[in-house]
């Protein structure tokens, strides 16, 4: 994981000054925004309860509750977790970049998140760009200590359906029709029922102020193309897996990547899709066994995790 973290720094081109703890602030008030801050902080880390805000083999996180930040004109981070995740769903990439100097934001998908997975169909697609948008609105307006960010300097993190959401913001323009042939006769999902019924989502925003990003493993079924892909013009470092799984399709993953304009920073592991989050708890381990482990036999050789992990 120290490769992956060095290489994201030098993606968003502001390293700041180290700090001796993560500070924490968390997001309980609005639905919309429901999640937590990271930042530099000089205080001493403790337990913070997490309340309303626990999943399942997680109720606390270990920060500095609600300390004073550390450090001006600070780089900010927005991370988009993947289908069924949660906001600190990539703790040890955001405490690494609070303690780096970053302030970190990360919010729960409305309706697409571990305790909340209500939404359906091509929604979850189409909103998810404009819920990074509200963040990065909260942050650079609304946060009480929004004079610490410099807002010249704003990345994102993307993993999995947060990959897709990434590419929308910064550039790419989904064409959900794309999934039409999928949609045979016997196909009853929603998105198959809503594309039969004409329903197409408005196109999802776009956000200039991200000015890097780091992709991971995107979920990309409504295939993206070479043309639709055009509009990206910032600095992009793109991980993929060679086996994908967990909804993702390696192939398509591997074409949409090859299809980014650009010369963006490209890394293939020898894993399975969830290799990019860390290493599992015991707890984790027995309520979903599937995000532990490699898949085995995709293409004729076996992979653990402790061989593949990041």
């Amino acid at each position: 994981m120290r490769s992956t973290l060095w290489a994201f720094v030098v993606t968003l081109c502001c390293l700041g000054s180290p700090a001796q703890a993560a500070g924490i602030q968390l997001l309980e008030t609005d639905p919309a925004l429901s999640g937590a801050i990271w930042y530099p902080c000089a205080a001493e880390p403790t337990h913070v309860a997490l309340g309303r805000l626990s999943v399942p083999t997680v109720d606390w996180l270990e920060g500095a509750k609600d300390c004073p930040v550390t450090g001006t004109k600070l780089p900010l981070v927005i991370v988009s977790h993947g289908n069924s995740g949660y906001f600190a769903l990539h703790l040890d990439i955001i405490e690494a970049l609070a303690n780096a100097g970053f302030v970190v934001a990360a919010i729960n998908h409305p309706g697409n998140n571990t305790n909340d997975m209500s939404e359906r169909g091509m929604s979850v697609w189409a909103s998810r760009p404009a819920h990074m948008v509200r963040l990065l609105d909260f942050m650079l307006h609304e946060w009480k200590d929004r004079a610490a960010i410099d807002p010249v300097k704003v990345g994102l993190f993307g993993f999995s359906l947060g990959g897709f959401t990434g590419l929308v913001l910064v550039g790419g323009q989904p064409d959900f029709r794309r999934f039409t042939p999928n949609c045979k006769q016997e196909n009853k999902s929603t998105v198959c029922e809503q594309l039969r019924a004409g329903e197409i989502p408005p196109d999802p925003p776009h956000d200039a102020r991200i000015k890097a990003a780091v992709i991971v493993d995107p979920a990309v079924s409504f295939s993206f193309t070479p043309e639709n892909l055009a509009g990206i013009g910032i600095p992009l470092q793109v991980w993929r897996s060679e086996l994908g799984g967990g909804g993702v399709n390696a192939t398509g993953v591997a074409y949409v990547t090859r299809s980014l304009p650009g010369k963006p920073d490209i890394h293939v592991a020898g894993a399975g899709h969830y290799a990019f989050l860390p290493p599992c708890t015991t707890e984790l381990a027995a309520l979903r066994p599937q995000v532990c482990s490699d898949p085995e036999g995709l293409i004729g050789r076996p992979f653990t995790a402790s061989s593949t992990r990041l």
